[in-house]
């Protein structure tokens, strides 16, 4: 998968904003003010940290060796994945996916109310 690609996945999501909070090369997804994937876009990193379920981040870096603990980030929560190694593309859309929805679970019953109000709009 491609920074391009990961992105346009990540954006794919209701209510996904993009911002860069770090500096310019640091780009960060949320949903509802909460980040679920940072991404540099400097170019000196081969990977991009998302927020994972901690039983799943076990399992994750056990299964593959191109997830690692999250790169300056809480290794309980969080992983940094390789854009190629041995992570299939469906993978990767599946673990965006599912950073997204660990990240919408974790968010205020009110703010969850109101982006999910909006889609029936």
């Amino acid at each position: 998968m491609t920074i391009g690609e990961v992105i346009d996945c990540g954006m794919a999501f209701p209510h996904v904003t993009m911002r860069s909070p770090y500096g310019p090369d640091t780009l960060v997804l949320e949903i509802g003010g909460k980040q679920f994937c940072l991404l540099d876009l400097s170019g000196e990193w081969e990977f991009y940290n998302i927020k994972v379920d901690p039983d799943y981040s076990v399992e994750l870096r056990d299964s593959y060796g191109s997830v690692r603990p999250g790169y300056h980030m809480n290794k309980k929560h969080w992983v940094s994945v390789d854009f190629r190694g041995d992570v299939p593309d469906s993978l990767h859309r599946s673990l965006l996916r599912h950073a997204y929805d660990v990240t919408m679970r974790g968010l205020p019953k009110k703010v969850q109310a109101a982006l999910t109000a909006d889609d029936t709009l």
